[in-house]
């Protein structure tokens, strides 16, 4: 196993460096992301009813309602020449794969279910970062499945692409905006999710710009706990305003780049630049878990020791190096 080590702190003159970037950043950004390619036509999905309707012998209807969604998308996608988001949605249709809910417009919303869901003690709602999509599925689902199997039996995944995730390297990630707009639909999710399953332990797990998301929507929410994984940001000051409900963990690999940013959050007077504090420093107040010296995309690799500390985490045992 390669070992990274620990990157040095910046230096102030890197800090405002960053800082300059970030504010330029936020200047131009309308003027490019005008610029972005339009979404793959994909079909208006129908209504589905309440999980807590559905759970139980109603949710192999509801996984079949979201299938036949994703074949309706890749239908249309083939039919507009985009054959690389076909051939990505075809993958998503497998009999065995099971959603809850399907969108096939603006880059894809999806909540891919792993695990039985309706029995599930502990449920880890799966919440991605930047260049997420349902053309760059993957990694999600991956890290659904191992975190699903570290588990064990008596839990359950639900890897949630709800939102428009900004592009990996853009302007876009180095606001709030996306992670606002995204706000919503996560507390939607997971009221439902409390609703239907109320006696369960649910869990937060975020990762990268994903933890933007879910420290702007915590707030008030009935979770057990919220992991914040790699996170550039948590978009809010300190833990305390993720909820009084919540037990807050934080972790960052030692080869993780998101260590070298700046963690600051400037009001400006068309846009708030910069993700707010740093979710692993002491000031924020999160406990922090022993995340190994991976990378930025190694939090759930397998053998990881992230994924062994976030399993444990989410099953109610902590982590031994918290």
């Amino acid at each position: 196993m390669l070992f990274f080590p620990k990157p040095r702190p910046p230096r102030p003159g890197a800090l405002r460096a960053g800082l300059a970037a970030l504010i330029m950043g936020a200047v131009v950004w309308p003027v490019i992301g005008a610029a972005r390619p339009g979404a793959v036509p994909a079909p208006v999905p129908a209504p589905v009813p309440p999980l807590a309707v559905s759970l139980g012998d109603g949710l192999a209807t509801r996984y079949a309602a979201a299938r036949a969604e994703i074949l309706a998308a890749v239908r249309t996608a083939d039919r507009h020449g985009h054959h690389r988001r076909a051939a990505a949605l075809r993958e998503l249709a497998a009999p065995a794969r099971r959603f809850l809910a399907f969108d096939g417009r603006d880059g894809g919303r999806a909540a891919e279910v792993f695990g039985d869901l309706p029995t599930a003690r502990g449920i880890a709602v799966l919440v991605p970062g930047a260049g997420v999509d349902l053309d760059r599925y993957g990694p999600l689902r991956g890290g659904a499945t191992r975190l699903r199997d570290a588990l064990g039996d008596g839990s359950a995944v639900v890897a949630w692409l709800g939102y428009a995730t900004p592009s990996s390297v853009s302007l876009q990630a180095l606001t709030p905006a996306r992670a606002d707009a995204a706000v919503p639909a996560l507390r939607a999710f997971v009221r439902e999710l409390r609703a239907a399953r109320p006696a369960a332990r649910i869990w937060l797990v975020c990762h990268s710009y994903g933890s933007v998301v879910c420290g702007r929507a915590a707030g008030g929410l009935d979770v057990t706990g919220v992991v914040l994984l790699g996170g550039p940001g948590a978009g809010v000051a300190t833990a305390a305003a993720l909820g009084p409900y919540a037990e807050v963990w934080a972790g960052r690999a030692a080869g993780d780049w998101v260590a070298l940013l700046p963690h600051v959050s400037v009001e400006l007077p068309f846009a708030t630049v910069g993700l707010a504090a740093d979710p692993v420093s002491p000031g924020f107040g999160a406990r922090v878990l022993d995340a190994g010296g991976g990378g930025h995309g190694d939090y759930l690799a397998a053998g990881s020791p992230a994924l062994a500390s976030v399993a444990r985490i989410v099953a109610g045992a902590g982590d031994g190096d918290g």
